[in-house]
């Protein structure tokens, strides 16, 4: 490895990558993110921070790969109504997810592992891995359980001592509780206040937006959020994404 002594590849020069890959590390780890509302309260990089985060991780646990630079934007066309938003089509998603593994692809890495952290990317990035797939030699791991990620970080809340569940997660105390412990700079701690709370109709929030439900995006109360809290999700989500990797490579 170069001075950097880097793991992610945007860090790296070619003959450094192609060192640490003859030296074994043929995973290559990415995020499929967004730039999109997170309430007044938290910065529109929310998902793309959380992937970068959790991309780091699990290559640090894995021990023998490299991180790929997150993909930002994502499908969010039901946060449009709030400024700053960024969204692309889905079939252009599913274009660029196939673009980013296929140039891992020809490169030789064996095992390319994606991590979904935005809800919008969750349908399409399922939808397109077998295409994926079928055409390429590496394998393909896509860790894209919405249900499951969201149970994480409400188990994650617990661990930490905060007793509060978001049945739909979205720029409430869980994600703020991330933001906490990764970057708290970046949490406006004078916006913060509840969002909406009780059932969320999932259906109405991705065919009418987010502003039908929520004047300000949130889902929750980001109050209950704490670093703790940010860290133990955090664990928990890289324990079990690990544990998916290793199983199925």
């Amino acid at each position: 490895m170069g001075p950097t002594e880097s793991i992610l590849i945007e860090d790296m020069t070619w003959p450094e990558v192609e060192e640490a890959m003859d030296e074994g590390k043929r995973t290559i780890v990415f995020s499929v993110s967004s730039i999109e509302q997170h309430g007044p309260h938290l910065p529109l990089k929310m998902d793309t921070l959380a992937g970068d985060e959790l991309s780091r991780r699990v290559a640090v646990e894995l021990g023998d790969a490299l991180v790929a630079p997150t993909v930002h934007t994502g499908c969010s066309s039901h946060h449009m109504d709030f400024p700053g938003t960024i969204t692309v089509p889905t079939d252009l998603f599913m274009q660029l997810v196939t673009a980013h593994c296929r140039s891992f692809d020809h490169h030789g890495f064996e095992h390319i592992v994606i991590i979904a952290t935005h809800g919008g990317n969750f349908a399409p990035l399922n939808a397109v891995v077998p295409d994926i797939a079928r055409e390429l030699d590496a394998d393909i791991i896509p860790l894209a359980d919405l249900n499951e990620l969201m149970s994480l970080m409400n188990e994650g809340m617990q661990a930490a001592g905060v007793d509060y569940e978001e049945p739909v997660i979205h720029a409430g105390a869980a994600e703020t509780a991330i933001v906490m412990a990764v970057a708290p700079e970046l949490v406006r701690e004078e916006e913060l206040r509840a969002g909406f709370e009780g059932e969320v109709p999932v259906t109405r929030l991705l065919s009418e937006g987010f502003r039908s439900i929520t004047d300000e995006g949130v889902l929750g109360d980001p109050r209950e959020a704490t670093a703790d809290a940010g860290k133990a999700i955090l664990e928990k989500l890289t324990e079990a994404m690990v544990a998916r990797v290793e199983a199925e490579r």
